[in-house]
């Protein structure tokens, strides 16, 4: 190959390259116009006065997944009519909760070359009160009863022991002092009775009894359990095995959790189950899908949790003492908490 023939090859490459990534680019801003577009068939999305303390009809509040310019905002429908028109808050949270007044935010900020992450504490009108900032992708928060603290759990990277698989930080924040334990794996750990330590230990999805207990899923040895934190004294304790994502119903005896159940895909093995907490006797709940979210409760008989759909996920209900069916009860949301 002459020098001509070479660089008429470079000039060809060049071109090509130059078309592919113009419609590549051209291609991603088209789908992005479209996700602007209000879907024919979605919700009625408008904005509004969005208040973590309605002072009238219990309220659901959702991050709204609906097409259209509201797209990711917290917004709200009255409880008893999740189907209703939504009203839009402006706020975008990748993931959301509240109550009591407090409500925690986690927010994606983009960046040229990489995105980073924070951790928004609001008030009851939605304005931030402080930001905290968040080591990774974000995958759970709550709020505690009181609205006095708030917890968050997100994806990180770099851990030496991680390997190929994931590795969290959790954090839980004081909205009265602003102190930050920033790290859950920092408290003293108790498993089948004795001190442990191990260096792989993961620690995710807060759910809390009240401003000092609280429970979520420690990890460690490619097991899962269920722990009762205590704050004031940093400790976990180990109380029962094959526990992912915990939620404490509002009663305080019971936890709904993802659990591995055997048999099933290696790529959907949980299913959403119902742990008495003074028994330690589980109830599979009626629906059989796989679920990989922190489950609600809407009262203390009703599960909330979401599921892959159509526009990105849907909100289900399900009795949480193993009778009935799974029911869609909203589309186009997820991360749901009850104001109210």
């Amino acid at each position: 190959m002459n020098r001509k023939t070479r660089l008429a090859v470079l000039l060809f490459a060049v071109v090509l390259l130059g078309t592919v990534g113009t419609a590549a680019v051209l291609r991603a801003a088209d789908r992005s116009a479209v996700r602007d577009q209000q879907q024919a068939d979605g919700p009625t999305v408008r904005t509004g006065d969005v208040t973590l303390r309605p002072s009238t009809a219990r309220q659901l509040l959702v991050r709204n997944l609906a097409w259209g310019p509201h797209r990711d905002e917290i917004a709200t429908v009255p409880a008893g009519h999740p189907d209703g028109p939504r009203t839009a808050s402006g706020v975008k949270c990748l993931r959301f909760h509240a109550a009591a007044g407090t409500g925690i935010c986690l927010q994606a900020e983009r960046g040229a070359l990489a995105d980073t992450y924070r951790a928004v504490v609001l008030d009851a009108h939605l304005r931030v009160r402080h930001r905290f900032p968040a080591p990774g992708i974000p995958t759970r928060s709550r709020v505690s009863p009181s609205g006095h603290l708030v917890a968050w759990t997100v994806f990180v990277s770099g851990d030496s022991y991680a390997g190929t698989a994931f590795s969290t930080r959790t954090a839980i924040a004081d909205t009265r002092t602003w102190a930050l334990d920033d790290n859950l794996e920092e408290y003293a750990v108790t498993k089948d009775g004795r001190p442990y330590h191990a260096s792989d230990i993961n620690i995710w999805g807060v759910t809390f009894a009240d401003d000092t207990r609280f429970y979520a899923t420690l990890a460690t040895g490619g097991r899962t359990y269920l722990v009762r934190g205590d704050r004031t004294a940093r400790t976990l304790t180990t109380l029962h095995e094959n526990v992912e994502c915990p939620s404490l119903a509002p009663d305080g005896t019971r936890i709904a959790y993802k659990k591995r159940v055997p048999g099933a895909s290696r790529d959907a093995p949980w299913r959403l189950y119902v742990l008495n907490l003074a028994t330690m006797k589980e109830t599979a709940t009626a629906e059989h899908r796989n679920i990989d979210d922190q489950a609600l409760w809407s009262g203390d008989d009703t599960l909330v949790y979401a599921l892959p759909g159509d526009y990105g996920s849907d909100l289900w209900t399900v009795p949480a003492d193993g009778s009935g069916t799974a029911r869609r009860m909203m589309t186009s949301a997820v991360a749901p908490a009850y104001a109210g």
